[in-house]
């Protein structure tokens, strides 16, 4: 008994854990994105660092291999005036420049190599981390929709409701209005019959016609 007594505990807990992942997930996701986000950072960082190094050993192999050659030149005018010693003592700096030279050249080909394997890297991973990005704002999105739809928050349906109410009783009103109007129009005394009347020509128009313009118009030039 203590046995599956343990059993069911260790299936609560495991429930229990998916589930508080389940509620949890998107805000689990976002703290990863930006962990990956910042690592990604620092990769970007290390392989800026690394060419800079890599573009330094450049310009030191480029400053030997300028004073091998000046040597060199110095070297050979020395020998041409029978200084031995002079050339001798050239030819050893010019050994041992050669020797850093080529120990500075084996390892910018092993540096170059290696920084050329982290770009690799470096590219996958940013895109990686920008389908990451693209895909949690899109779940984000959906969860939203989710969440209204299983189990919509009660400030959110208030709201909701309070404005469908709202826009329904301002129509309300309005046709309320429009109706108040239109009976007022109907109820007014002897509005319907001196309208009728008016149409059939009996006593003077209530609205400007271009005739009665024209007539007080023609009235003005004769005076003047």
């Amino acid at each position: 008994m203590l046995k599956l007594f343990r059993i069911l505990a260790r299936g609560a807990a495991a429930r229990a854990e998916e589930e508080f992942l389940d509620r949890n997930a998107l805000l689990i996701l976002d703290q990863q994105v930006r962990e990956t986000r910042a690592s990604l950072e620092r990769s970007r960082r290390a392989l800026a660092a690394a060419v800079a190094a890599d573009q330094a050993e450049g310009r030191k192999l480029s400053d030997i291999e300028n004073r091998a050659i000046d040597l060199e030149t110095r070297t050979v005018a020395a020998l041409s005036a029978g200084r031995e010693d002079l050339a001798r003592e050239a030819a050893q700096a010019i050994a041992e420049l050669e020797s850093e030279r080529d120990a500075i050249r084996q390892a910018r080909s092993r540096y170059e190599a290696e920084v050329a394997r982290i770009r690799t890297v470096v590219a996958e991973a940013t895109r990686r981390q920008t389908e990451l990005e693209r895909g949690r704002r899109t779940a984000a999105a959906a969860e939203a929709v989710r969440r209204m739809r299983v189990n919509p928050g009660p400030n959110e349906l208030a709201t909701l409701t309070e404005a469908e109410a709202t826009l329904k009783r301002l129509r309300d009103l309005q046709q309320e209005a429009a109706d108040t109007e239109a009976a007022l129009a109907d109820i007014q005394p002897g509005a319907d019959i001196a309208a009728r009347m008016e149409r059939e020509g009996f006593g003077p128009s209530s609205k400007t016609t271009a005739d009665a313009v024209l007539d007080r118009l023609r009235r003005r030039a004769e005076a003047a």
